[in-house]
């Protein structure tokens, strides 16, 4: 395993987000759809492994496949940009404004959500047989998701929106942490043990991940679930990205881009 100090590392974070900012639209569109995709593929692997073993741990311990694909493959999450992109523009990299971080935001949460209800559909048509059958366990599952995780949530009023941000904030810690993880090495293998180890995590704890429920809310709603779509945003997907802004920036990207780039005196002994 070939270790990158964190003082590398945190300006390659810098480095990559200014890249972003850049990148030209076409690109960033078509990378986050595809990024989107198999991340709702992993979603949906994952909850069928589940389904299938009743052991909610061994899906926790496979999804992570779909995020280390669409890593190596430099495809673009919303959770990803949220830390990495704005570091350059508080490092004032030249021609990066917040206009430029806006607009990345908005054409990868597109992509984004444009890759993961592509799949909702496809899933949604082989499991019913284009919509002639009910869809079987799995079906039941995801639209028991859904409902749980939007009505449910609402029943608590603030507490529940509250608890939606917070659980959003804690799974881009996590996803966050996977991401930066992966660059620590040069090493493939030790790269996706890197990542392997948070995003398990998250997923098993039912942490809120705004791109995986840009597929599991639609797919449940195609599928028949009792809720709107005023519900899935306000209930869910709104409070979801706030928290995964917070959790991937506060508390992954700014905390290394303060101590290992931007870094304050050393204290003078008396």
């Amino acid at each position: 395993m070939a270790y990158i100090e964190p003082s590398e590392f945190v300006t390659k974070m810098v480095d990559s987000g200014e890249q972003k900012v850049f990148m030209a639209t076409k690109d960033t569109f078509i990378r986050a759809f595809m990024a989107g995709a198999i991340l709702a593929l992993a979603a949906m692997f994952a909850i069928t492994v589940t389904v299938k073993t009743g052991q909610p741990l061994v899906g926790a311990i496979l999804f992570p496949v779909g995020f280390i694909m669409l890593y190596l493959m430099k495809f673009d999450l919303l959770t990803g940009v949220f830390t990495l992109v704005p570091l350059a523009l508080i490092d004032k990299r030249p021609g990066v404004t917040f206009g430029g971080v806006m607009r990345n935001w908005g054409l990868v949460f597109c992509g984004n959500f444009a890759g993961a209800l592509t799949v909702a559909f496809f899933m949604s048509f082989i499991l019913t047989y284009g919509y002639h059958t009910d869809g079987g366990a799995l079906a039941a599952k995801v639209g028991s998701i859904g409902e749980s995780r939007t009505l449910g949530y609402s029943e608590h009023g603030v507490a529940g929106w509250i608890t939606i941000f917070i659980r959003g904030m804690l799974c881009n810690w996590m996803v966050s942490m996977g991401v930066v993880g992966a660059m620590i090495s040069t090493s493939a293998g030790s790269k996706m043990a890197a990542m392997w180890m948070p995003i398990m995590l998250f997923f098993f704890m039912g942490f809120e991940h705004s791109i995986v429920n840009m597929f599991l809310f639609p797919f449940s709603m195609i599928m028949g679930g009792n809720f709107t779509i005023a519900d899935y945003f306000i209930w869910n997907e709104i409070p979801t990205a706030l928290g995964n802004l917070v959790g991937g920036f506060l508390l992954v990207g700014l905390p290394l881009y303060l101590t290992h780039v931007r870094t304050s005196p050393n204290r003078q002994l008396a």
